[in-house]
């Protein structure tokens, strides 16, 4: 027996040890998803620092939005999800009518009419609510039905994911909006839905993308797919962003030019560098090295989201948990592809990366969610 297996053997080791787990379960926190969390803010910050031309008053609002951030996630995560099932349907049906008042006294700005601004309250964006209380809603109808679905589950929850989508869609907010049907649609494929079903899904959804371009899509929609294919139609118009982040991922090598160092960004060539283009940055100044270590810190968090939702106790908890890590890996696939030209311009930002408010609040309650699923996952439902 070596020193380490009698050390492992002796009473005070445990004792530690179960004092250690028995800390972080009476505040409810997931010590690997926390960990992961804090590390990602903390390079996003460090990132949004050079994009933001090293402005202190950017990088500290945003410093105080994580902050808050974590708070309400450590809030979120002391409630049973069973609880919260329970609220599913409130919370839906709350997100609903707050998109439905953008409608009557929305704020417009960047060209979606997508903001509120209540007295009393600062400004925020009630589509954001909806990427949670969608899946929420989805999982909560689910979960308490014969699975896999069958086709009238299946059309309630189509109805659950068009009705926000769409409001969202008229705010003139497509990327929210097709952020807020996936994380739904993400749902009911965890749900056990047969494959030939999504085949048929996908087959329509391609048939039906033809008449959509022809007769329902705006005018800015078509030039974002026409530049998708040829950014160089319009150079110094529609194309300009893709082309400048291009130039700037490219420029960056493996290495990087250094911290500070990016012309690109520095120069002003690449609008919206601190927000939904903050990737380009990063490649410029850090090369492929900077962006594979961003990688690496996702997959983290996502690989624990993926353990959380695979270790979970009940259907809802898991369907929510897989959803929610999905949405987040589906999140950052279109930022990244979006960026590098290989997905049209959605205007999606860089989540915990690029600056942002009602967005980061949003992440934030997600991973509550999900350590609410792992701390509570040994207790008896109410």
């Amino acid at each position: 027996m070596n020193s380490r297996d009698f050390i492992r053997q002796t009473p005070s080791f445990y004792a530690t040890e179960n004092r250690y787990h028995s800390i972080w379960r009476s505040i409810h926190a997931d010590p690997p998803l926390l960990v992961g969390v804090i590390l990602l803010c903390a390079f996003g910050l460090f990132v949004l620092y050079s994009a933001s031309g090293g402005e202190l008053a950017v990088v500290r609002r945003q410093a105080l939005i994580m902050l808050a951030g974590i708070l309400v996630m450590f809030i979120v995560s002391q409630f049973n999800p069973h609880v919260i099932r329970r609220w599913a349907p409130t919370i839906y049906a709350g997100g609903l009518a707050l998109l439905i008042l953008v409608l009557f006294i929305g704020v417009e700005a960047n060209g979606a009419k997508s903001w509120l601004d209540l007295p009393g309250l600062p400004s925020f964006q009630p589509s954001e609510i909806l990427k949670i209380s969608v899946p929420l809603s989805i999982a909560w109808y689910l979960a308490s039905r014969p699975l896999p679905p069958r086709f009238k589950h299946l059309f309630w929850s189509a109805v659950l994911i068009i009705l926000p989508a769409a409001l969202i869609i008229i705010q003139n907010d497509t990327g929210t909006a097709i952020m807020v049907a996936m994380s739904g649609i993400f749902v009911v494929l965890l749900s056990g839905i047969r494959w030939r079903i999504v085949f048929f899904g996908l087959f329509s959804l391609l048939l039906a993308s033809p008449a959509w371009y022809l007769f329902l899509a705006q005018e800015h929609q078509k030039n974002r797919i026409l530049t998708f294919f040829d950014p160089y139609r319009d150079p110094t118009g529609a194309g300009y962003n893709i082309i400048q982040s291009q130039i700037a991922i490219g420029s960056g090598g493996l290495y990087g030019k250094g911290f500070g160092n990016g012309g690109q960004s520095h120069l002003d060539f690449i609008p919206e560098s601190n927000t939904d283009f903050i990737l380009a940055v990063l490649a410029e100044e850090f090369g492929l090295f900077g962006v594979l270590f961003l990688i690496c810190l996702y997959l983290f968090v996502l690989i624990r989201g993926l353990f959380i939702a695979y270790f979970a106790r009940d259907m809802f908890s898991r369907l929510l948990a897989g959803s929610i890590t999905l949405t987040l890996f589906f999140y950052i696939f279109v930022n990244m592809a979006m960026v590098s030209g290989l997905v049209p311009v959605i205007g999606l930002p860089l989540p915990l990366v690029s600056r942002g408010g009602t967005a980061i609040l949003t992440l934030f309650i997600s991973f509550g969610l999900l350590m609410s699923i792992q701390t509570h996952g040994k207790e008896k439902s109410n």
